[in-house]
C-alpha cells in the first residue's frame, strides 16, 4: 500500500543541482558554526533552509538531546523537515559536530524560489517527505503521550496526531519510562499528559495546544489583518483539491479544517478505488499528499479551526467567525465542510464517544481494540475497509448491517473479501439498541429486525458509520440549503457555474453540496 512518501533508507540520493545552489548562494547567507553549535532547535519556528557547504550537522534525538540514530548531514545535503513549507516548528533539533559552514535562505524567500525552479522544489519536497515517515515509523518524536488507555483527551490528541500525520509516541501510565518522564516533568505520578521533549508540559492537553505549540495554527492577530483571496472552510479531499488549484493560480488561500486535514475520508484506513494507487492507500496519506502539494504553492493550513458564522460584509469581503470568536476574512468562500456520520439515538452514547465508540477506525483507534471484538456499524465503502482493517488486530469483527445486503451500498470487491474472511461476521437485518460500561464501554446490546430477538456482544470498540448529515450549521440564512441541509449550488439557485452557491462569491464543492 502507497504511503506519504519514500523510503529514506532505500531511495536514491539526489543533490540539488549546481544551478539550484547558485539560487541559493544569491538569495541566502553565508552562516559558519563550530563544534555545538545548534542548527535549529527542538519547538522553535522553522524560519530558514539550511544548504550544508561543508562539514557535519547531525540531528538530535528529541527525548535524550543526543545524535538522533545515524542521523547526520554532509556537504551537498540540506536540514529541514516537512513543517517548513507552513511555517511550523521543527520536530528535530539539530547541531554542528564540527566547523560547518551553511547557506542559510529565509523561508518566504525559498518557498518563491520553490515556485520558480520546480525542479528544486521536487528533490527537497520528496527528501521532506521521507523523512516524516521515517519519523512516523521509528517512533522517535518529541511528542509524548501518556496515559490514553485510561483518558479521553489523551485518546483524542492521539487521533489528531496519527490522522495529521505527527510522530507521537504512546505510553501508558504504569510503564517505567512514563513514570520517569513525568518526575522529570513534574507531573504527579499516575496523571495523563502530554509532553514535548524531555520536558515541556502541554497544557491544558487539548489538540488545540498541541496545534498551536507546533505550528499547524495560523496567528489569530495574522489571520485578522489578512484578507485572503479564497478562504476555503474544510480540509476533506474536496477542500484540499480547492486549495491546490488556488494556490497553482498564486491566490493566496487559507483552509480552515475542524479536526484534521483529511475529513471524513481520512478516517478511512484503505480506499482501493481511486485513480493513481493501484495498490491501495489510506485516506489519511492521500489528502497527507495534497496538503504538501497545495502548500507548496503557498496555500495556509490551519487547524483545528471550526467556522461558527458567515457573514458578507458591505465591501463584498466574506468574514468568517469561528469557534473561539476570532475572524478571518477572504474575497472568496468555497464551502467544503462535507458530512459527518450520524449519531445514533441510543442512550448514553454520548458517555462512551472517544471511550469505547470511534467514528473512524485508524491506527490510533485500532490499538484498542487488540485482541477483542470489535463492531463495526454501517453497509458503506468505509465500513466494509474498517472491518478489513481492525480485523487484522481484533479476535473478531461482527459488521452489523441494517439492510438485507450490501449489493447497493458497497463496491462487490470489497463486499466479496468481507464474505470470505473468517474473521469477519456480517450480521444482516442487524442494529444495536443499546451500551453499557462503568467509565468505558464494554457490552452492547443488538437487534435481529428479522426475528427481533435481542442479543449482547462484548466489546470494548464499536465503530459506528451510518449515514450522513452535512456540516451547514455555520451557513445559517448565508446560501440556500436543500431540505436536508446541503448546500444548493448551480442551476438550482441561478448560479454561473456548477459550484456557485445563492451568495455571489461563494461556492459549495464536495459532499456539502446537494446531488454532489
Amino acid at each position: 500500500m502507497e504511503t506519504i512518501g519514500q523510503d529514506l533508507a532505500t531511495m536514491v540520493r539526489t543533490p540539488l543541482h549546481a544551478d539550484h545552489v547558485k539560487a541559493l548562494r544569491d538569495h541566502g547567507e553565508l552562516r559558519r558554526l563550530v563544534a555545538g553549535d545548534l542548527l535549529q532547535d527542538l519547538g522553535s519556528p522553522l524560519t530558514h533552509f539550511s544548504y550544508i557547504l561543508s562539514g557535519e550537522v547531525e540531528a538530535l534525538d528529541p527525548t535524550t538531546g543526543q545524535r538522533y540514530g545515524d542521523a547526520t548531514l554532509g556537504p551537498t545535503q540540506f536540514f529541514g523537515e516537512i513543517s517548513f513549507l507552513t511555517g511550523g516548528s521543527a520536530l528535530v533539533g539539530a547541531r554542528a559536530v564540527k566547523a560547518t559552514e551553511v547557506i542559510a535562505v529565509p523561508r518566504e524567500t525559498m518557498l518563491q524560489l520553490m515556485s520558480r525552479i520546480p525542479e528544486m522544489s521536487d528533490i527537497i519536497i520528496t527528501v521532506f517527505s521521507a523523512r516524516r515517515r521515517r519519523q512516523l515509523e521509528s517512533g522517535q518524536t518529541p511528542l509524548t503521550l501518556i496515559g490514553a488507555e485510561v483518558d479521553r483527551d489523551i485518546r483524542a490528541i492521539s487521533a489528531f496526531a496519527e490522522r495529521n500525520r505527527i510522530p507521537a509516541r504512546l505510553m501508558t501510565l504504569e510503564e517505567a519510562d512514563a513514570q520517569a518522564i513525568a518526575h522529570q516533568c513534574n507531573v504527579a505520578p499516575a496523571t495523563p499528559a502530554v509532553i514535548l521533549g524531555k520536558s515541556e508540559v502541554i497544557d491544558p492537553p487539548t489538540p488545540k495546544a498541541v496545534a498551536n505549540r507546533l505550528g499547524l495554527d495560523v496567528d489569530v492577530a495574522e489571520m485578522a489583518k489578512t484578507v485572503f483571496d479564497v478562504l476555503i472552510v474544510g480540509g476533506g479531499p474536496a477542500g484540499v483539491a480547492a486549495g491546490v488549484y488556488a494556490g497553482a493560480e498564486g491566490m493566496s488561500a487559507l483552509v480552515l479544517e475542524d479536526l484534521t486535514i483529511g475529513g471524513q475520508a481520512g478516517t478511512s484506513s484503505r480506499i482501493e478505488n481511486y485513480m493513481g494507487f493501484p495498490t491501495g492507500i489510506s485516506g489519511a496519506d492521500l489528502c497527507w499528499r495534497g496538503e504538501v502539494q497545495a502548500m507548496k504553492f503557498g496555500t495556509r493550513f490551519a487547524v483545528p479551526r471550526r467556522a461558527s458564522a458567515l457573514e458578507k460584509l458591505a465591501d463584498g469581503t466574506f468574514c468568517v467567525t469561528m469557534d473561539d470568536d476570532s475572524h478571518v476574512c477572504a474575497r472568496a468562500i468555497v464551502v467544503a465542510t462535507g458530512v459527518q456520520y450520524r449519531r445514533l439515538p441510543i442512550d448514553r452514547l454520548p458517555e462512551f464517544e472517544g471511550a469505547g465508540l470511534y467514528y473512524a477506525a485508524t491506527q490510533a483507534e485500532a490499538r484498542f481494540c487488540h485482541g477483542t471484538d470489535a463492531v463495526v456499524i454501517g453497509g458503506g465503502n468505509s465500513a466494509g475497509q474498517a472491518a478489513m482493517y481492525l480485523s487484522r488486530t481484533a479476535a473478531h469483527v461482527h459488521l452489523l448491517v441494517r439492510g438485507e445486503s450490501l449489493a447497493a451500498s458497497m463496491s462487490d470487491y470489497l463486499s466479496s473479501r468481507l464474505a470470505a474472511d473468517p474473521r469477519i461476521t456480517i450480521h444482516y437485518q442487524t442494529e444495536m439498541t443499546a451500551l453499557a460500561g462503568d467509565r468505558d464501554l464494554d457490552c452492547i446490546t443488538v437487534r435481529d429486525k428479522s426475528s427481533d430477538q435481542l442479543r449482547e456482544i462484548k466489546t470494548g470498540a464499536v465503530f459506528i458509520m451510518v449515514g450522513a448529515a452535512p456540516n451547514t450549521d455555520w451557513l445559517a440564512d448565508a446560501v440556500t440549503l436543500d431540505d436536508k441541509g446541503f448546500v444548493s449550488t448551480g442551476r438550482d439557485v441561478g448560479g454561473g457555474s456548477t459550484f456557485a452557491t445563492s451568495a455571489p462569491g461563494n461556492f459549495a464543492e464536495g459532499d456539502v453540496r446537494a446531488a454532489s
